[in-house]
């Protein structure tokens, strides 16, 4: 009993994390197949021993914590999960139940597409509010963000009062591609899929950048339809489309469980042809009245459940390991494969992270290896199949030069990753213009990847520091730009000159200096030369610096090429001194939580305030957290609060503080 009550922690433990990773942060770090098999061993063990079933049970849970980045609002109509099954024998089971209440109940059988729900909400068919799921009892507004995905109409013709319908937000297979494509040249981290972009898209704070990602949605449930009564959900759905929605391409209606599972069957089939990627299909009781008697649980309806398709694998043989130098001269191992099908793609190439995995995995070169797709877009390899391995098999070993430019690699203590010393790397120069011009660092209108490569390829440009020597004359020639191209490119360099210095730290792309330390630096010391001329105790006594980052700033400004690079910046006149306001000092040392809707000001502006005064703002509660700011409909955290004691704060009470810093 000793270890089953081990494995019930750990396990607890476990999906807790993975909870936070997928819903809080978008940032999941193992399948959705795998976290399945982890949910399903806890279910197991709770049925088994349903007295050591407690209240924080991931089972005991509608679904994730809403993020505290937006506005918190409350559902008008709870928006539940479904419950998920693996196996035709499971699906069975739920025929029988349902049939056991009404013999002649029908199913809806329809694709479960793998991305973001949201509710859509209508008064007097104005578009009024769209929400994220978030815990399913309360979510996050993201209306500005809504509004930017062309699919959806802002207004309705002879809509009802009040229109409420739910949908799953998603990026197309051929806009996830892209994306990445263009993150890989930026030396940006890659979204693992298509839910996890589509996610982290719709939660952008900007809605510029939830434009530019080119998402869509389709709806699948009316969840109100002010003075209107439908016998089906296929009616109700087929009244929506009739209002101008995106529904479902693939909804058909069947009377016996054998062809509703032939249906499931025939839908995953089709995944590779669909333009958006999916994860399995919904069974759902067609008539209304029927959904209402058979009831819901605490977590799921009990009239539908989704059937989750596994993802596929494949054997075949790894004929190289061949390294990729990314813009902060990380090393990346890649496996070249014996090109193999799946998922309709052929996949000839795969990411092996780092010398660590190709260690864990214990992966030679000639071996026969498993392939799968993660989240049935990125390739990946999950394991090696040992006993097919061939005498001549052997080690991939990691250079001590970089395999591009020659100079010499290094990795610091604890890390796995490999990295090329010379700034000036080919492989890197690229990348590093991209970063150098995007949007959250000098932000240059109009200079993207592209435009980058053909600079580079023309020798017009060898650094970022380059661009500010161009002319538009130079410019007008490269192929597809033009005069009026060229001035236009020119100008927005030109007014990069007037950034402030927390845009250009950022931009010179030092590991581990991310936007939020780039505006702490800048403030602490005023000046480029200041900070170039910093200690790594100097640095370390910096608001959101630690050692690590210290160490990496020294790194960066010993070197004779960033020293150059800096200079070459000063003589073209980009400016290398603070502008913005000082930071304050009266929430130094004081960690903020802020939970439920305020009214006062919006969530981010709060943030900026408490900031602004020294403090740090925090996505969630510790012992550690100084405050927690309860606004309305507050949730877990102001729970997990008042369990460590730590002292809540109204709205008013918060505001009052503030006045009395005088923000």
């Amino acid at each position: 009993m000793d270890n089953i009550k081990k494995e019930l922690e750990q396990l607890k433990k476990e999906i807790a994390e993975h909870n936070r990773k997928y819903y809080v942060e978008d940032a999941p770090d193992i399948s959705d197949y795998d976290y399945d098999m982890l949910m399903r061993r806890l279910k197991e063990i709770e049925k088994e021993y349903p007295e050591l079933i407690t209240p924080d049970s991931p089972t005991q849970r509608v679904g994730g914590e809403a993020l505290t980045v937006f506005e918190s609002v409350a559902h008008a109509i709870p928006m539940d999960s479904l419950q998920d099954v693996f196996s035709f024998e499971e699906l069975g089971d739920f025929d029988k139940r349902i049939k056991s209440i009404f013999a002649d109940a029908e199913y809806a059988v329809e694709l479960k597409i793998d991305g973001l729900s949201v509710s859509l909400e209508y008064e007097n068919g104005n578009l009024v509010r769209g929400l994220t799921r978030g815990d399913g009892i309360t979510g996050e507004d993201v209306t500005l963000n809504i509004k930017t995905i062309k699919s959806v109409p802002l207004y309705i013709d002879n809509a009802p009062n009040r229109l409420i319908v739910r949908g799953e937000v998603y990026m197309p297979r051929k806009t996830f591609a892209s994306l990445n494509e263009e993150r890989e040249l930026r030396g940006e981290a890659l979204f693992a899929n298509p839910r996890n972009a589509a996610a982290g898209s719709l939660r952008q704070l900007d809605p510029k950048v939830a434009a530019e990602r080119g998402l869509d949605i389709i709806i699948f449930n009316v969840q109100l339809a002010e003075g209107i009564d439908f016998e089906t959900h296929t009616e109700s759905l087929a009244y929506i489309k009739g209002l101008g929605f995106r529904t479902s391409p693939y909804c058909n209606v069947f009377k016996n469980a054998e062809d509703a599972f032939a249906e499931v069957t025939r839908l995953g089939n089709l995944r590779d042809e669909l333009p958006f990627q999916i994860d399995g299909a919904v069974l759902k009781v067609n008539r209304l009245d029927m959904r209402e008697s058979i009831g819901s649980t605490t977590k799921f309806p009990k009239w539908a459940v989704a059937y989750k398709y596994p993802p596929e694998q494949k054997k075949t043989e790894l004929l190289d390991i061949v390294l990729q130098v990314g813009r902060t001269g990380v090393l990346t191992p890649n496996a070249v494969l014996r090109p193999v099908h799946i998922s309709g793609v052929t996949v000839s190439r795969a990411t092996l992270h780092n010398r660590d995995f190709i260690a864990e995995k214990d992966i030679m070169i000639g071996d026969t290896v498993i392939v799968q797709k993660a989240g049935d877009i990125i390739p990946e390899i999950v394991g090696v199949v040992r006993e097919a391995r061939p005498q001549d098999a052997r080690r991939f070993e990691m250079p001590s030069e970089c395999p591009v430019c020659g100079a010499p690699v290094y990795s610091d203590d604890g890390e796995a990753a490999v990295r090329c010393v010379n700034s000036e790397c080919p492989a890197q120069r690229i990348r590093n213009i991209i970063h150098f011009a995007s949007r959250d660092a000098m932000d240059i209108d109009g200079l993207g990847p592209a435009v980058v490569e053909q600079l580079v390829e023309a020798e017009l440009i060898r650094d970022a520091a380059d661009l500010y020597t161009l002319s538009s004359e130079s410019v007008a020639e490269i192929e597809r730009m033009g005069k009026k191209s060229a001035d236009n490119l020119i100008g927005a360099i030109e007014k990069t000159k007037e950034n402030d210095l927390s845009r250009l730290i950022f931009a010179l792309g030092i590991r581990h200096v991310g936007q939020k330390a780039g505006k702490s630096l800048a403030e602490h010391f005023g000046s480029l030369t200041a900070l170039v001329n910093a200690s790594e105790d100097e640095l370390k006594a910096v608001y959101d610096v630690g050692g690590v980052m210290a160490k990496s700033i020294t790194r960066y400004f010993a070197m004779e090429d960033s020293q150059m690079f800096i200079k070459k910046l000063c003589d073209a006149g980009v400016n290398t001194e603070f502008k913005g306001e000082k930071r304050g000092s009266a929430f130094a040392g004081m960690t903020f939580v802020l939970t439920g809707a305020l009214t006062k000001f919006t969530r981010s502006e709060a943030e900026e305030k408490i900031e602004r005064l020294g403090g740090k703002a925090s996505s969630s509660v510790s012992k550690k957290t100084s405050f927690v700011v309860a606004g309305e409909n507050a949730g877990s955290k102001l729970e997990k609060a008042n369990s460590f004691g730590i002292k809540v704060l109204s709205e008013d009470e918060f505001f009052e503080m503030l006045e009395e810093a005088d923000v």
